[in-house]
């Protein structure tokens, strides 16, 4: 659907003439009013719950028409002629994308609700200019057509009539030659309004004529304005399918693809090596009804395991427990002890836990724990959370605690919230936990990383989970940052007002790195 907005850049792009009549502006066939809300919003609105205001056409289309002044001359300007003004911060990206230096603009609105244009009725004006740009009928070929069936028709009944009148002869004193050479004459004539096509070249002709001849088609074809075609039917103003639909089938199937993935070997086994990837398992031969030596007791690997054994007669209770169908309990083996934890490569998700306790999804942050970092365990909730940086010290002189983990709550579109877990000693987290680590906050210092998996290599690591560097603006930036992928987030020494829209980036390229690396948690 066409909108205010796009058609005044269009016009403007292409030096297209934009009509103003009767408090109305005029793009091409579209007309909408003056005081029509475009989907830019106002700088300053919509913000902290308060309603969304947006620049009209009108005012719009007046900065246009001055963009040579300056800002306050046009202030002043606008103020006297009684028309809204675009403020001062949305003046550069308003005008680089009425010019076309820009494809978008931050402030445009997608999901604005937009009036309606309404249709322009054409002047004589108007229908005269574009007159030659209409297409016309070809009023020569229609007469070379009533020619072409005047000789083939016509002329050629008259001549026929004409020819065989010489040879016709009385046959009675009743039917004499005049009286017959007029009966041949009206035959002729009604076989003319009998006339069919002869061949696909007649039918062609008589159908083109008909349709050149017919007064009610040409009418009907000079007043038709092409409204909606196939595209533009397609489009949506309020929805990206690229950022929505896209997304969520990309989570869907991978989440498919994690269900029914099963690992070859289990995480604690003595024959795995962290960063080593499992040994492939040799192919099973296929089963043979007259080899049942091969499945004698013997050669179970000492797993006393009864091949001939059947669950006949046994109930689920007794199966899990190894008993017997007739009550007697076996012996079982003791439990042997589970070797310790071995930390495992970052990237690889576990799908289940032993015991068949359920896999939390919650993501981990690690963050640094120096007291020298912006970041600590007493304001990380103010800074992931609230989107407000609050110094370490103030937190201290108010009283906070220091806990070894914040459960924060990210507040997402629809009134929703996903829990995100914060911590800054990764020395307790277990393979399990491993797997949900998806940021962390690095300083610059290698030995952050000490006691880490994948040998505690920055680069490796950085490359499997969402590094962030905070530093204030007024700081230097340390050597290490430079070199590896982290994202630097800058934050002003006074202006607490900016804060919300850095924080703002980390929670965009964290979703991003989930979305692509960890589909499987919830974020």
């Amino acid at each position: 659907m066409a909108d205010p907005l796009s058609l005044l850049r269009q016009f403007n792009m292409q030096r297209k003439t934009i009509v103003e009549r009767d408090g109305h502006v005029i793009f091409g066939e579209f007309s909408w009013p003056k005081t029509v809300n475009t989907n830019y919003v106002e700088w300053g609105t919509g913000k902290d719950g308060t309603a969304k205001d947006y620049y009209t056409l009108e005012c719009l289309l007046y900065l246009l028409k001055n963009i040579t002044l300056q800002h306050p001359v046009y202030v002043r300007q606008a103020a006297g002629e009684d028309i809204p003004i675009v403020r001062r911060p949305d003046r550069k990206d308003l005008l680089a994308y009425l010019k076309g230096e820009s494809t978008t603009a931050a402030s445009i609105d997608k999901s604005a609700p937009l009036e309606m244009p309404t249709q322009v009725k054409r002047t004589a004006e108007d229908s005269l200019e574009s007159a030659q740009k209409k297409p016309r009928y070809d009023e020569g070929a229609s007469q070379k057509l009533k020619d072409q069936l005047i000789m083939k028709y016509g002329d050629n009944q008259e001549a026929g009539a004409q020819g065989t009148g010489a040879n016709i002869k009385d046959l009675s004193a009743e039917l004499n030659k005049n009286k017959i050479s007029e009966i041949k004459k009206k035959i002729w004539a009604n076989r003319r309004t009998r006339i069919k096509g002869d061949g696909e070249e007649g039918d062609r002709g008589l159908a083109s004529f008909a349709d050149l001849e017919s007064d009610r088609t040409k009418e009907i074809l000079s007043r038709e304005r092409q409204w909606r075609t196939r595209t533009t039917i397609l489009q949506s103003n309020g929805k990206q399918f690229a950022k929505n639909i896209l997304a969520i089938l990309n989570s869907v199937k991978a989440r498919e693809e994690g269900r029914q993935f099963k690992p070859a070997a289990p995480p604690g086994s003595a024959g795995a090596r962290p960063g080593m990837p499992p040994a492939p398992r040799q192919p099973l031969p296929g089963y043979n009804r007259y080899v049942q030596e091969h499945y004698r007791q013997a050669d179970t690997e000492g797993f006393k395991i009864d091949t001939t054994g059947t669950y006949a007669g046994k109930t689920l209770k007794s199966v899990m427990d190894g008993r017997q169908g007739d009550g007697v309990g076996k012996a079982r083996s003791a439990p042997a002890m589970p070797p310790p934890a071995v930390p495992r490569p970052i990237g690889q998700p576990q799908q289940q836990q032993k015991g068949g306790k359920r896999v939390s999804r919650t993501p981990i942050i690690i963050i640094p724990a120096a007291p020298k970092s912006l970041i600590t365990m007493f304001n990380a909730k103010d800074i992931l959370q609230d989107l407000k940086y609050v110094s370490t010290e103030e937190k201290r002189a108010a009283g906070a605690k220091r806990e070894n983990d914040v459960l924060i709550q990210r507040r997402k579109e629809g009134a929703l919230t996903v829990p995100y877990r914060v911590l800054d000693n990764p020395g307790r987290l277990n393979n399990a936990e491993w797997d949900r680590v998806v940021g962390v906050f690095v300083m610059g210092q290698a030995w952050q990383f000490k006691g880490w998996p994948n040998e505690g290599k920055p680069v490796d690591i950085l490359s499997r989970i969402c590094g962030f560097h905070l530093k204030q603006q007024e700081a230097t930036l340390e050597k290490n940052i430079a070199n590896w992928a982290v994202t630097v987030i800058q934050l002003s020494r006074t202006k607490r007002h900016l804060d919300r829209a850095a924080l703002l980036t980390f929670w965009e390229k964290l979703d991003k790195h989930i979305v692509k690396h960890k589909p499987h948690l919830r974020w």
